[in-house]
């Protein structure tokens, strides 16, 4: 019989480490999944602010196309009563003191009841139930109300904070 062989045995040569570029697929997956999340939210966020815009000039341009207080009293009357058919399909067709409640009624933004306001029924909103229909009425009260029923125009067509 022969002498077996011996066998060489040599050193395991590390190779040399993976270069950081190119990233693997994986990687250009996830870059382009958070590319286009940013971009949909810049987008999204861009499309709120617009309509917000439009929903403030919207008010706005109503109100000062009236020439007098009371008729300005009576645009933001007609405004609200046209958002508040977009939170009720009935609430535009409320009159006086129920109307004025309706319209402090809380709105839960969140999962939570926020306390009711009553600054309709009892504050500057109370001027929505005549000042349409008197002669002269008060600039301040009528700049009172205008600040209340914008905020609540705002909320009832969406684009309320």
């Amino acid at each position: 019989m022969a002498a077996p062989a011996s066998l060489v045995l040599r050193d395991i040569h590390a190779t040399t480490a993976p270069s950081w570029w190119p990233p693997a697929p994986g990687w250009w997956i996830l870059a382009g999944v958070l590319v286009a999340a940013i971009v949909l939210v810049a987008w999204w966020r861009a499309r709120v602010r617009r309509r917000r815009a439009a929903v403030v000039a919207l008010f706005d341009r109503e109100v000062d196309a009236a020439s007098t207080p009371p008729q300005q009293v009576a645009a933001m009357s007609e405004l609200l009563r046209r958002a508040a058919r977009r939170h009720d399909a009935n609430a535009d067709t409320l009159q006086g003191e129920q109307w004025l409640r309706h319209l402090d009624a809380a709105t839960a933004t969140n999962k939570r009841k926020a306390p009711t306001r009553t600054d309709f029924s009892e504050g500057p909103g109370r001027l929505l139930l005549d000042g349409g229909f008197r002669r002269e009425v008060d600039p301040a009260d009528v700049a009172a109300l205008r600040a209340l029923a914008r905020e609540r125009f705002l909320r009832w067509m969406g684009a309320g904070r």
